[in-house]
């Protein structure tokens, strides 16, 4: 494809900046993860598969991977008697699910919760990719 070809050296250098940015982030942050004992984290919805593949991480949810409403009765359960078993004493909450059920859940569990960013706010993608993987490694220390 051919749209833009006069601007290709441009777009070459900014890709390979990228990644090189992506692939210094995760060399920081996997030998981190990597010397934790602990390794399961709950957030409000299931929006970190990839990320939880790449740092073999365990994620649990209030929500399903597309935030479709409220959990039942026996999931609530659940989650709850994972956070117990699992000493979670964070639980992640996004801007675009509705905090509630995971404020109701880390009340019943001891836990506090922490906003963590699911969407790109601004244009700085590694800088809000560097702080997600700060405060979920802080709470599995």
């Amino acid at each position: 494809m051919k749209k833009d070809s006069k601007n290709k050296a441009y777009y070459e250098k900014n890709y390979k900046e990228f990644i090189k940015s992506i692939d210094s982030l995760y060399n920081e942050y996997k030998p981190l993860f990597s010397g934790l004992n602990k390794k399961s984290f709950v957030t409000g919805h299931a929006a970190f598969a990839y990320f939880c593949r790449d740092f073999n991480l365990t994620q649990e949810s209030v929500e399903d991977v597309f935030a479709s409403g409220e959990p039942s009765a026996k999931k609530l359960a659940e989650l709850t008697d994972y956070c117990k078993n699992n000493n979670i004493k964070t639980i992640f909450v996004e801007d675009l699910v509705s905090p509630k059920v995971s404020e109701t859940l880390a009340k019943e569990v001891g836990a506090k919760t922490v906003k963590i960013n699911t969407f790109l706010e601004g244009d700085d993608y590694i800088g809000t990719q560097n702080e997600n993987l700060g405060k979920i490694y802080q709470s599995l220390k």
